[in-house]
């Protein structure tokens, strides 16, 4: 019988990307767009509330945009800020999203080695679709959206549990590569193991996630390295 440590590294059932801060360098644009509606309302956006929003869905976002400013935070409110917000983003990646280091080596090295691939994204679908001009869309399996997961938007587990099951595989096999503390929990919290690579804010160690400075570099070994790591 060949014992299990001898039958070398174990390769990812999939790896289930983030996109804003971690494919594309997308973060800064939205701060932008942030910054313009709450000039637009006569105010400013503190540095504090934006730091909590990286990572976050867009209702939560505005929530907390709309606090920040003093602003009543009803539903129409809410979802005005929204579409304000949202057509302001599209205007700004239409322009282009630079892509974060590293980044389209590393999809083009899992999909090279025939691993199957998600794009768990916070932002909404039609921003989401805008993004994938820019990132490829033949890079992904399937895609799983903020506005597609029924409210359980990071840092529930769901977006990354429901792209575990339209990919037919076990989230514990999945390695997720995140770059903010909502998504890292989210990852975390479906059982998947993550490489956390930071953008915007800091990420602290945890027992299922390696933390790297960029994805560059990033291959099948480092890949199946941190989910044996994360199993052992």
């Amino acid at each position: 019988m060949t014992d299990a440590a001898d039958q070398g590294p174990t390769s990812p059932a999939a790896v289930l990307f983030d996109m804003d801060g971690t494919l594309v360098d997308s973060e800064k644009l939205w701060t932008i767009a942030l910054d313009d509606y709450a000039a637009h309302r006569g105010g400013s956006l503190s540095d504090a509330t934006r730091e909590v929003m990286v990572g976050s869905n867009m209702t939560r976002s505005m929530i907390m945009l709309l606090e920040d400013l003093g602003l009543p935070t009803e539903e129409a409110d809410v979802d005005h800020a929204a579409a304000w917000v949202g057509a302001r983003t599209a205007e700004l990646f239409r322009e282009g999203l630079p892509w974060r280091p590293g980044a389209p080596e590393a999809l083009r090295t899992v999909r090279e080695h025939g691993i199957s691939t998600a794009l768990v994204t916070s932002t909404i679908r039609s921003l989401a679709e805008i993004a994938l001009d820019t990132i490829g869309r033949d890079h992904f399996d399937i895609t799983v959206c903020g506005d597609e997961v029924d409210g359980r938007n990071k840092p529930d587990p769901e977006p990354y549990l429901r792209a575990a099951r339209m990919l037919g595989v076990d989230p514990a096999g999945c390695v997720a590569i995140e770059d903010s503390p909502t998504g890292v929990a989210s990852a975390e919290a479906a059982g998947c193991t993550v490489i956390a690579i930071p953008c915007e804010v800091p990420l602290l160690p945890g027992d299922r996630r390696v933390l790297r400075d960029s994805l560059e570099g990033l291959d099948l070994t480092t890949l199946s390295t941190v989910l044996d790591g994360a199993a052992a």
